[in-house]
């Protein structure tokens, strides 16, 4: 399975900037921009409720299921053709 992050768009959608968030949810700038960018294997409950609290969404909003191949995250700011392969 792969999981899409989205919290950029939320953040978008609610005219909320990185810096206000982390302050909000006491998470650094710089997990959350990981997070943000999906460069992240997982998320604790507690953030993503955390997240969820400050941003006035829903779990789904934030991280979305897209079928592919089973264990790879997918990073929609890279496009495809340019994510590194295990051959």
């Amino acid at each position: 399975m792969a999981i899409e992050v989205r919290l950029d768009l939320v953040m978008v959608k609610r005219r909320m900037s990185l810096t206000e968030l982390s302050a909000r949810v006491g998470i650094s700038l710089t997990n959350l921009s990981l997070l943000k960018t999906g460069k992240v294997k997982g998320i604790r409950f507690s953030t993503l409720e955390a997240l969820c609290r400050e941003l006035e969404c829903r779990p789904g909003d934030i991280l979305v299921y897209v079928p592919g191949p089973p264990g790879r995250a997918v990073n929609p700011e890279v496009p495809l053709a340019q994510e590194e392969t295990d051959d």
